[in-house]
C-alpha cells in the first residue's frame, strides 16, 4: 500500500529557524527513542539518534548522540561535500544542512523522510527504530542521480543517562573494535556498548579517534542548565553509492546475532504492517480519516512495555500477564500514574488495543501500597513513589472506561478487592494528609513538602501550589470513585456494602455544594478549608471535574455557570489556563530557567489535555452544541504541524502566540485530542 503521508514538518523556502525549533520523535515500545530537530542540531540534551532504554540501574541512555552525514560529489576540480545534517559549535557558526540540497522533512506513516534534491541528484533519508529493541535504523536511498557518489559519515558519542546535564565529563576512556562493516564502540568498565553496522556497499573505515569540538545546546541554555559539551568520534566511513541503491546505517545495544537477524526490508515490512495493524484496531482508514490516523500513530509512542524494570516483569509474566503502562512525556518524563490513568481511553480504548488497556489495570493495581497507586516511577529505579492524592482516584475512571467498552468482567472481580482497599484507606487516611474529614465527608490532602494533586510543580524545595486542604477536583473524582464502586459492589450482590458506600457518597456530594460554591465569582472554590484556614477563590480549571466525570458531584443548575465562567476566562486555542488573567500570581509565559517556569507551571500556562474535559463538560450543557466542541478542538489540530512534529505539546504560553513549551509529545494531550476527535467527528 501506499503510506500515508502525515504531514509536512518544512519544506523548501519555509523560514531557516523551523529546522531549529521542529522536532521529530520515533519510539521503540519499550522506552527508548530516536529524536532530534529537523537540521539534525542537537539542541537539547535528549536529542540523540538512539537513546535506548537499558534495564535498571541504568535508564534510558544516549548511545549515540550524533551522525555527521556528507554527500561528496566528484567534479573535474575535485571532490564537494554537502551536508545532511548541522551541528552547532561552542565557539563557531552554526552549521546547518545544506539548505541547497534539503528540499523537504515529512512523516510518512508516523516515521521522519528527509528528502534532499538538486539539479542532479535525489535522495531520500528514513529512520526508524525496531520494535522492542534498541535499535536504529537509517537509510539513504539514492533515487537519481547523473553519477555516483560517496556518503561520509562521523558517528559521536557520550555515553551518559539522557537526563545527565551535557556538561557531565566523558569520564573513562572510549575504545573501538572493526570486524569488516561492523563496528563496536565501547567505554572502559561500561556495560553495553555501541554497535554500528554499514550496509549497502563497500564501506571504509577510517580511524580518526579524538574528540569532536565542543557543542552548544541552545534549548539547554535558554533553560538555565549546562549547554556546552563534549563527544568522542572513533573516525569516519565511507561508502560509494550508486543511483538507485541504498546504504543503510544501524546503531544497536543488541547482540550482533540480534542486529543481524533482519535486513532493512525486513524491518521495514515489519514496522509498516505493525503500523497498519494498530489502524485497523482502531478502525481508522488513513485515506478517509487522515487526522485521526495521525493520533493513533502518534499515541503508539506512549504505550510501552516497562523492559527497564525487568525484575517486575517477570513477576507479572509469571503470573500470567503482560506488563504494560504509559510514559506520561518526551523527552524527560517516565511513567506516572496520574498521566496513565487519564490517558488510558484515549491511548488504548479509543484505537482498540483492548489487551493493552488491561494490562495497564493490572500492571498498576500490582504497585498499589497503602491506598495508592505509585505517582511516578522515577528514571533508573524499580521501586514507584506514591505522593500523589488523584491518581488512585483516576484509577477508578480508567477502570469503568475499560469495563464499559471491553465488557472484561474477570479483571474488573480481580481488581475489586484492590478497589474497596483503596477506599477503606482513604476513610481511614492513609500517607501525606489524603483522607477523608469525619465533619463533612469530603477528602482532604497535604502534606510539608510535597504538592499532591496534578498541580504539582516544585524546585528546590519550594511547592509552588500546595493546594493543601479539600481540592475541587480531587472531591469531584472522590464523590465519582465512590459512586462506581457502589454500582459494581451492588452488582456483585454485596448490598450491604454497596448501601454504606451510598452514603459517604451522598453526604461528600451535599457537603461539596454547600462548602465549594463561591457565590460572588459564579464558581467553584478551589480549595476549601485550606492550610491557612481559608477557602481560596482563584478562578482554575479544576473545578470543570465536577462536572465532566461520570458522575458529577456539582448540582446541574450550576453547570451553565461554571462552564460559561471556565470558557469566558481560561478557554485557549490549545487548552485551557491553569488561572484566571485577572489573579495576582498569573504568569503569561512558560520560559526562562526552571525557578521562573515552574512559577509559571500552573499560574496560567496553558495544558492541552485539559481541553478534554471541558469538551466533556460543555456537551453536557450543550448537547446538541457538536459543532462548537470541534472548534475548540481545531488550534491543537494545527498545532500538530509545529513542536513536535505529529504530537501535542505538554503546555503553551497562555498568551497569544499561544508558543508551545514543555515536552514536545504529551500522552494525556494525544489522548484527549484523539478521544474528543473520535467523540464529536
Amino acid at each position: 500500500m501506499t503510506p500515508h503521508v502525515q504531514l509536512t514538518g518544512w519544506k523548501r523556502g519555509e523560514p531557516d529557524h523551523a529546522l531549529l525549533t521542529r522536532e521529530w520523535l520515533v519510539t521503540n515500545s519499550i522506552g527508548g527513542y530516536a529524536t532530534g530537530t529537523i537540521a539534525g542540531v542537537a539542541t537539547r540534551r535528549y536529542h540523540g539518534l538512539l537513546v535506548a532504554a537499558l534495564p535498571v540501574p541504568f535508564g534510558r541512555t544516549v548511545m549515540l548522540n550524533h551522525l555527521e552525514e556528507c554527500i561528496v560529489f566528484p567534479s573535474a576540480s575535485g571532490e564537494k561535500t554537502s551536508c545532511l545534517s548541522g551541528d552547532e559549535p561552542s565557539a563557531g557558526a552554526l552549521r546547518f544542512p545544506d539548505l541547497g540540497l534539503l528540499d523537504e522533512f515529512r512523516l510518512e506513516h508516523g516515521l521522519p523522510v528527509w528528502r534532499f534534491a538538486s539539479h542532479d541528484l535525489h535522495l531520500t533519508k528514513r529512520l526508524l527504530m525496531s520494535h522492542l529493541q534498541n535499535t536504529t535504523i537509517l537509510s539513504y536511498h539514492l533515487d537519481a542521480a547523473s553519477k555516483p557518489v560517496r556518503l561520509q559519515f562521523r558517528p559521536s558519542v557520550h555515553f551518559r543517562s539522557h537526563e545527565w546535564d551535557v556538561s557531565t565529563p566523558l569520564g573513562h576512556p572510549y575504545s573501538f573494535e572493526i570486524d569488516g562493516t561492523k563496528l563496536t564502540i565501547a567505554e572502559e568498565g561500561g556495560a553495553h556498548p555501541l554497535r554500528l553496522e554499514v550496509r549497502g556497499g563497500e564501506a571504509l573505515f577510517h580511524p580518526e579517534p579524538g574528540l569532536v569540538p565542543e557543542l552548544l545546546y541552545r534549548l539547554e541554555k535558554s533553560r538555565g542548565y549546562g549547554h556546552s559539551g563534549t563527544l568522542w568520534t572513533p573516525g569516519t566511513i565511507s561508502v560509494a553509492l550508486e543511483p538507485g541503491a541504498t546504504v543503510t546505517v544501524i546503531a544497536s545495544t543488541e547482540p550482533w546475532d540480534v542486529v543481524e537477524a533482519s535486513s532493512l526490508e525486513h524491518a521495514m515490512a515489519a514496522e509498516e504492517q505493525r503500523r497498519d495493524r494498530l489502524l485497523t484496531l482502531a478502525n481508522v482508514d488513513e485515506q478517509a480519516q487522515p487526522l485521526l490516523a495521525d493520533l493513533v500513530l502518534a499515541a503508539d509512542q506512549f504505550v510501552i512495555v516497562p523492559e527497564t524494570r525487568r525484575a517486575e516483569t517477570a513477576k507479572l509474566r509469571a503470573a500470567g500477564d503482560e506488563p504494560c503502562t504509559v510514559i506520561a512525556g518526551y523527552h524527560w518524563f517516565t511513567d506516572w500514574g496520574r498521566d496513565t490513568m487519564i490517558s488510558l481511553e484515549g491511548l488504548t480504548i479509543a484505537t482498540g488495543r483492548i489487551r493493552e488497556a488491561g494490562s495497564i489495570l493490572r500492571t498498576f493495581a500490582s504497585y498499589v501500597r497503602d491506598g495508592l497507586i505509585p505517582n511516578l516511577f522515577p528514571e533508573g529505579k524499580s521501586e514507584g513513589v506514591y505522593y500523589t492524592a488523584d491518581a488512585t482516584m483516576w484509577f477508578f475512571h480508567a477502570v469503568h472506561r475499560y469495563v464499559q467498552t471491553s465488557g472484561d468482567r474477570e479483571t474488573l472481580r480481580l481488581l475489586l478487592p484492590e478497589l474497596h482497599d483503596i477506599i477503606d484507606h482513604h476513610l481511614r487516611g492513609t500517607r501525606f494528609g489524603i483522607g477523608v474529614d469525619p465533619s463533612d465527608g469530603l477528602l482532604r490532602q497535604g502534606a510539608e513538602g510535597y504538592a499532591l494533586t496534578w498541580m504539582d510543580a516544585r524546585v528546590d524545595g519550594w511547592v509552588v501550589t500546595p493546594r493543601r486542604g479539600k481540592a475541587v477536583e480531587i472531591n469531584a473524582l472522590f464523590y465519582n470513585a465512590l459512586m462506581l464502586l457502589e454500582g459494581w459492589t451492588r452488582s456483585s450482590g454485596d448490598i450491604a456494602r454497596a448501601d454504606v458506600l451510598r452514603q459517604h457518597a451522598d453526604r461528600a456530594r451535599t457537603s461539596f455544594n454547600e462548602r465549594f460554591w463561591y457565590e460572588e465569582g459564579g464558581y467553584l472554590y478551589d480549595i476549601v478549608d485550606g492550610e491557612d484556614g481559608n477557602d481560596d477563590p482563584a478562578l482554575r480549571p479544576n473545578q470543570i471535574f465536577s462536572i465532566s466525570l461520570d458522575h458529577p458531584i456539582l448540582e446541574r443548575s450550576r453547570w451553565n455557570r461554571v462552564t460559561g465562567v471556565v470558557r469566558d476566562e481560561l478557554l485557549t486555542p490549545v487548552g485551557l489556563r491553569s488561572l484566571a488573567r485577572s489573579h495576582p500570581d498569573y504568569k503569561k509565559n512558560y520560559d526562562g530557567d526552571l525557578r521562573t517556569r515552574d512559577a509559571a507551571y500552573h499560574q496560567g500556562t496553558v495544558w492541552s489535555w485539559l481541553i478534554g474535559p471541558f469538551i466533556d463538560a460543555w456537551l453536557k450543557v450543550n448537547p446538541t452544541d457538536r459543532e462548537g466542541a470541534r472548534e475548540m478542538l481545531r488550534g491543537l489540530v494545527n498545532h500538530l504541524g509545529e513542536a513536535g512534529i505529529g504530537s501535542i505539546s505538554e503546555v503553551f504560553d497562555a498568551e497569544e502566540p499561544y508558543t508551545p513549551r514543555g515536552c514536545i509529545a504529551q500522552a494525556w494531550g494525544v489522548a484527549e485530542l484523539l478521544r474528543c476527535e473520535r467523540m464529536v467527528g
